[in-house]
């Protein structure tokens, strides 16, 4: 079933591999930029210029998606970005829940993080209470929750792999070292792809763990 997909973060690092995928696959794509950057955009996508914060600037511009996938968020987040994870990632989500509210859309993919883990704390926090802001909404919503995607630029856990391989045979480290393991980047958008193309889209909160992740299979990301 085609699909009209409203983007934010279509630029970022997941969002410019997803929208080819989505187009290819006959859905329309239109993505947030900030005026400037509409050149980063992947060609075939049409560029909504507005601001991620300020959900005003594009809220009128949403419909008339049915699905809004969002993927705002400090780009290679660590402790030093606290303050930036509540300033971006929670009121980037804040706004979008907003305009996808009041644009009627029926289904809501958001990008969150594997929960709990031992570290990242305040990562982990921020999108926490952006999944509650979600929850609260009412809006039925797909919500991914990857550790790390490998990737372009994005490799350095490879090293852990031994070490992912020990604890998930451990019986008392198997789940978190499950639940914290490591998709790829392709993993990764073939679940984006499946959530938005998911037939009919959830009623209430789907929350898609990193085994699901990996797991994606449908026969248009059967690769």
């Amino acid at each position: 079933m085609r699909r009209s997909v409203f983007i934010t973060g279509g630029t970022g690092y997941i969002g410019r591999r997803l929208i080819p995928e989505l187009l290819a696959h006959g859905h329309e794509v239109r993505a947030l930029v900030r005026a400037g950057a509409e050149r980063r955009l992947p060609s075939g996508a049409s560029a909504i210029l507005g601001d991620a914060l300020q959900h005003a600037s594009y809220a009128e511009q949403v419909r008339p998606a049915d699905t809004f996938v969002h993927l705002v968020g400090v780009s290679h987040p660590g402790p030093a970005k606290a303050a930036l994870f509540r300033s971006v990632d929670v009121a980037s989500v804040r706004e979008a829940v907003t305009a996808a509210t009041g644009a009627g859309v029926r289904h809501f993919v958001y990008v969150s993080v594997a929960q709990p883990a031992p570290v990242m704390r305040e990562y982990q926090q921020a999108r926490a209470e952006s999944e509650a802001l979600i929850r609260q909404s009412g809006l039925n919503a797909t919500i991914l929750r990857p550790w790390y995607v490998l990737g372009p630029g994005h490799r350095w856990p490879i090293v852990l792999l031994p070490l992912y391989w020990v604890f998930g045979r451990l019986p008392a480290s198997r789940e978190t070292a499950h639940r914290l393991g490591l998709v790829t980047l392709g993993q990764m958008i073939r679940a984006l792809a499946a959530a938005v193309e998911a037939s009919p889209p959830p009623q209430g909160v789907r929350i898609v763990s990193v085994p699901e992740i990996r797991a994606t299979r449908t026969a248009n990301y059967a690769r």
